[in-house]
């Protein structure tokens, strides 16, 4: 172990998250333009229709890609002498197998989809995301492993959120597809970015070399991969979930309003997923040498990057969070307080996603029974929380808004007992938290609060980045050290590691 060795992978994930983080806001540039025409032009109702639909398609989808976007970096790593390509298409053929599989039977049986029983024919089609869905997954993972995380930028930051947003806007004015404009843009959406990722993956790996399927190897393969699959499907779920059970007791119109709220939400979530693609890598390179130290280092390294960027976001979507709604369109404006919810919940299940990026790989089985552990505590708080809400005549605002605290507080019970499982393994404390980031936030919300005052453009244009930019004064000067730094620092790409 070299003594430049920590920076070097400190330098590595900082280009990753550098990078990835530009696709944030580009993903961010794209995605308001699909929220405004999904509100303005298709309405709650159809949206209501399009979320419940796509919590099933994206769920199969994830099981199916074999806990591949994490597991593939292992598997690369530790069959070094082997062809990487076989590897690769390995997975590959068993997401398609199965995916294929799945696709099939939700054709046949599409109540799952349209819990509500009103769907069109092309509706139907959103099944064949599922293959695509899987094998996006699968070659994204494939060029992180080699530092390529520019194509992930391009996939998910570019190509998928503007093809949406743009074939959503064709597609309503074309009769006879404007009923199904959103499953058909996001069908459209998921093909291009798997296109995209395509592109790189061949190049970067081309075709296989005396390739063989070998059965017994694929069911060694399938069994070893369904806790980390199963592990993936939980941790998505649990941002899904809620949509599902929200609609069993609320109106399609107020699931599609929530929907909104969540997509909002989600945006500082890409944030952590920034940093995915390269902590896999990084992680089992240490672990393969035992460097623990190193690992918890970098844990908490990231995660204080991860909270602190995604507090900030979610102090400037959720201050002026009537003006944000209000922007998809007038009836989405009772969702703001799921959305206030929302966004604490993201800012608090930083820790818990740093520290499975471990846990998947050395505690795979005891990770995944505290996800389903997760997932169980959210939907009995969802239920809970929803029933008394009905029980006290509350409205549909506040049934959304229970469904969003529930969230909040599993994400941040697994946190907590995500953090201790890792730091009991690794032999060193994992702690995100810094007082700064409690500092930062009472004069940004000032700010914000100010700015509420102004007429409701203004609040937006002139609000958000003031939000940004009191916050991100507090915690570059108050918050950040010499290695908090480095992730601004470009003139370290050239000392970075790229796999060949």
């Amino acid at each position: 172990m070299t003594a430049e060795k920590p920076d070097e992978d400190l330098s590595a994930l900082a280009k990753g998250g550098r990078q990835n983080f530009f696709g944030f806001i580009l993903r961010l540039v794209a995605r308001l333009p699909f929220l405004f025409i999904a509100g303005r032009l298709y309405g709650p109702d159809a949206l209501g229709r399009f979320a419940s639909a796509l919590v099933v398609v994206e769920l199969v989808a994830l099981v199916c890609a074999m806990g591949e976007k994490r597991g593939l970096a292992q598997r690369l790593s530790d069959g070094e002498e082997s062809h990487p390509a076989n590897l690769v298409y390995d997975g590959m053929f068993l997401a398609l197998l199965f995916s294929s599989l799945a696709a099939l039977f939700f054709w046949f049986v599409p109540a799952p989809l349209f819990p509500s029983g009103e769907f069109t024919e092309l509706d139907r089609f959103i099944v064949l995301a599922i293959p695509g869905y899987a094998l996006t997954e699968i070659v994204l993972a494939a060029q992180a492993y080699r530092y390529d995380i520019a194509t992930t930028v391009r996939a998910r930051a570019v190509v998928e959120p503007w093809t949406i947003s743009i074939m959503a806007g064709v597609f309503f004015f074309i009769p006879g597809i404007s009923d199904s404009g959103l499953a058909m843009a996001y069908l459209a959406s998921i093909y291009a970015g798997l296109a995209t990722g395509l592109w790189s993956f061949f190049r970067s790996y081309g075709p296989p070399k005396a390739w063989r399927l070998h059965p017994v190897y694929m069911g060694k393969m399938t069994v070893r991969a369904l806790p980390l699959a199963t592990a993936d499907a939980i941790e998505w779920g649990t941002r899904r979930v809620d949509i599902f059970i929200l609609g069993l007791f609320a109106a399609p119109a107020a699931v599609g309003v929530y929907y909104i709220a969540q997509q909002v939400a989600s945006l500082p979530q890409k944030l952590k997923t920034s940093f995915e693609p390269i902590l896999g890598p990084v992680i089992t390179k240490n672990l393969k040498t035992k460097n623990y130290e190193a690992i918890a280092k970098q844990i908490c390294q990231v995660g204080f990057w991860i909270v602190a960027m995604q507090a900030g976001i979610a102090l400037a979507l959720g201050v002026p969070g009537e003006a944000v709604m209000g922007l998809v369109g007038p009836e989405f404006v009772g969702g703001t307080g799921a959305l206030a919810f929302l966004l604490i919940a993201e800012v608090v299940a930083a820790t818990a996603v740093v520290s499975e990026a471990v846990l998947v790989y050395v505690a795979r089985v005891r990770n995944l029974w505290i996800s389903i552990g997760t997932i169980a505590l959210q939907a009995v708080l969802t239920v809970v929380l929803i029933e008394a809400m009905v029980r006290g005549g509350y409205g549909e605002p506040y049934k959304a808004a229970a469904a969003a605290i529930a969230l909040m507080l599993a994400l941040g019970t697994a946190s907590l007992v995500k953090a201790l499982m890792l730091s009991k393994f690794l032999g060193h404390t994992i702690n995100t938290f810094r007082w700064p980031l409690v500092w930062a936030v009472p004069p940004a919300v000032l700010v914000g609060w100010l700015a509420t005052r102004l007429p409701e453009w203004a609040e937006l244009i002139l609000g958000v980045p003031a939000i940004l930019a009191v916050y991100g004064y507090i915690i570059w000067t108050r918050g950040f050290g010499p290695e908090d730094r480095v992730l601004f620092r470009r003139n370290l790409d050239k000392d970075e590691p790229t796999r060949k």
